[in-house]
């Protein structure tokens, strides 16, 4: 069920923050008819650019402590996701506002393309992009947005048509909607992430079940097969696992097995690794196949065809028969647990960064059969290494630079140096893209 669009002619509309989905959804507002105006909090010096580019647009943005203290009512308040219902700058406009809402249930109200959208601790970026690339590989017109690709304001501010949107969605996002309401929805899996924005893992779980909110029977619901008693059992549900035998998309013996009479995919072709990138394909072909898309030679060339976006478990060089593996995208415990489960034999493991309370100890029953060094880096990396050091060897290192020399150096007769951190890099980078590039530049010097 597509929403019934909504008229902003003559309303006013506040939206909060001045980075790229503040600024996105403001000028969605804008084009739609709303007074627009852009609140961020930030120090007036430092957003410079940004209270120019609103400009640029015709919109005010008011910063520092003007934007704490609004001087007019407004229809409706749009909130970025980066920031939390519970700061003074969200609760100082909620008060002079009809409505709170994000920039995802904006963007859907003023839109008549339907949408498959997916969720997940972990998998949503490359699920997101091979849905993606097997739709329009099979004649559908798609465009990826949300927390990946574009913001799906933009999408909407174009006015291109499209066959389907397919939205990666956060948590955060997930928090401020209301009406929103993909025809397919995908749930890739749950695990602890985020707890320095939520007071207990609940709460996260919760914003992440609101993508299920508005699902009728007339919905898909796809959910990895060991995870769906908790799912909401409205709609068509389809399961996905690489681990169970009796989902409705499982793995064997290196092929992807279908529902029905539909051939395997032979999953040893495809330049993806890893049984939980195997998941993610029976994630996106069961979309796709929701979607219109038939099971046959197009959609098998397809997958075949798709590369993997960067920073995912990806081999980016060899030295004297060892691979150097690049998970930096691993901001979390489940990430960096998927990943060692995809190897096929004990790693030298590159592990660490910001502390952002995440139970290492957690690993620590998986640790003895997949790794058989830790390097450990980053502001975390003493207390992992106390945390470890009694199961497996740990080393210490001050820089990537170091962690890298010292993986070598202990390699031993592991096959893989994997560098999955299991957290965020912003103690030393500035985000996951840059380590990864950063350690790629290190292995440059090996292999």
């Amino acid at each position: 069920m597509l929403p019934t669009m909504m008229n902003l002619e003559g309303k006013t509309v506040a939206v909060l923050g001045g980075g790229t989905s503040g600024f996105c959804a403001a000028r969605l507002a804008k084009a739609k008819g709303a007074t627009v105006t852009g609140y961020d909090s930030g120090p007036t010096e430092k957003l410079e650019k940004a209270i120019q580019r609103f400009a640029d647009e015709g919109i005010e943005l008011i910063t520092g402590e003007a934007a704490l203290a609004p001087q007019c009512r407004y229809d409706i308040c749009v909130i970025s996701p980066g920031i939390d219902a519970s700061w003074p700058l969200a609760v100082a406009l909620a008060e002079v506002s009809d409505e709170l809402i994000g920039e995802i249930e904006l963007a859907w109200r003023l839109s008549d393309i339907p949408v498959i959208a997916i969720t997940g601790t972990n998998g949503k970026t490359t699920t997101t992009e091979l849905t993606t690339h097997l739709l329009n590989a099979c004649g559908k017109k798609a465009i990826a947005a949300g927390n990946y690709g574009y913001a799906y304001s933009d999408v909407v501010y174009y006015g291109e048509q499209w066959d389907w949107v397919v939205l990666e969605v956060s948590s955060f996002q997930l928090e401020t909607i209301d009406t929103f309401h993909p025809q397919v929805a995908l749930w890739m899996n749950f695990a602890p992430d985020h707890m320095d924005r939520y007071e207990a893992l609940e709460d996260y779980r919760q914003a992440k079940l609101r993508i299920f909110t508005n699902h009728t029977e007339a919905d898909t619901t796809i959910v990895k097969a060991e995870e769906s008693d908790g799912i909401p059992a409205a709609g068509h549900r389809i399961t996905f696992s690489a681990f169970s035998a009796t989902s409705d998309y499982r793995y064997q013996d290196k092929q992807i097995l279908s529902p029905g009479d539909t051939p395997p995919i032979d999953y040893s072709q495809t330049k993806l690794n890893g049984k939980h990138n195997a998941e993610n394909v029976m994630a996106a072909v069961a979309a796709v196949t929701r979607a219109g898309v038939a099971p046959g030679p197009a959609l098998t060339e397809a997958i075949n065809s798709y590369r993997p976006p960067a920073h995912r478990c990806e081999v980016v060089g060899e030295k004297d028969g060892v691979l150097f593996v690049n998970d930096s995208k691993a901001t979390n415990l489940h990430a960096l647990e998927s990943a060692l489960r995809g190897q096929d034999a004990a790693v030298t493991l590159i592990v660490g960064g910001k502390n952002k309370g995440l139970d290492f100890s957690e690993l620590n029953d998986l640790l003895p059969d997949t790794v058989s060094t830790a390097i450990c880096i980053g502001e975390i990396r003493h207390e992992i290494a106390e945390i470890w050091q009694p199961i497996i060897p740990c080393h210490i290192a001050d820089s990537l630079d170091d962690a890298v020399a010292a993986a070598f150096a202990k390699k031993g007769n592991t096959e893989v140096i994997l560098f999955s951190p299991g957290t965020s890099s912003f103690d030393m980078f500035s985000g996951y893209e840059e380590r990864g590039e950063y350690f790629i530049k290190l292995v440059a010097k090996f292999s």
